[in-house]
């Protein structure tokens, strides 16, 4: 029987905890998982300019999205809280991709040249957004690229967690130059409820 969408909205926001993600997927309950990349990045890495390098995707599940970053030259790190979406991710990826147990607000020594999102910001506690944008503007090279498929909706409660297109500019603005904004092609059920942002680093 098919899962209603969006099952745990109304999880009190303190719950959401690295044992949440990795109960849901031990669950099977990873309701946003699609089964097939993000439809918004495979139509960029299809017709846009871009100069593949290393990337990091935070919050990336059974690595759907890393796979085919992967497939256009990139060299990915894949980054989950839950470890059992770890292990599924690496036998599906049969070697493509580095795969990293670990909490993208707690960022590593490590800069990429990209960081991709699609999923993770709206994943987070509202909270903590803050600490998002200080982990990416760590997490990045001077002069990096932060592509993101962000949440467009204004739910009561969640997750997912939405945002509006002024939140976004306002948080990252300030580290980031918006090359490139855009309503991608999503899955049926976001469609039109998603927006594509391509950043560049200037701080």
């Amino acid at each position: 029987m098919k899962r209603p969408p969006y099952r745990h909205m109304g999880v009190p926001r303190h719950s959401i905890t690295a044992a949440f993600w990795e109960k849901s997927y031990r669950n099977d309950d990873a309701f946003w998982d699609h089964g097939v990349p993000a439809p918004g990045l495979v139509d960029f890495l299809k017709r846009d300019k871009y100069k593949p390098g290393t990337i990091l995707v935070p919050g990336c599940g059974r690595g759907h999205d890393c796979r085919q970053l992967a497939e256009h030259g990139f060299t990915v790190t894949g980054l989950d809280l839950s470890a059992k979406a770890m292990t599924e991710a690496r036998a599906l990826a049969d070697g493509q991709v580095t795969y990293r147990v670990g909490d993208f607000l707690k960022p590593g020594r490590t800069r990429y040249d990209w960081v991709f999102e699609h999923t993770c910001f709206c994943a987070i506690n509202p909270k903590l957004r803050d600490r998002y944008v200080q982990a990416l503007v760590k997490t990045l090279k001077p002069g990096g690229h932060f592509l993101a498929i962000f949440y467009n909706i204004q739910p009561r409660q969640g997750p997912p967690f939405g945002t509006t297109r002024t939140e976004l500019c306002e948080r990252f603005g300030p580290h980031f130059r918006l090359l490139l904004e855009r309503v991608p092609r999503s899955y049926s059920n976001r469609k039109g409820k998603e927006l594509l942002m391509l950043w560049e680093k200037t701080t």
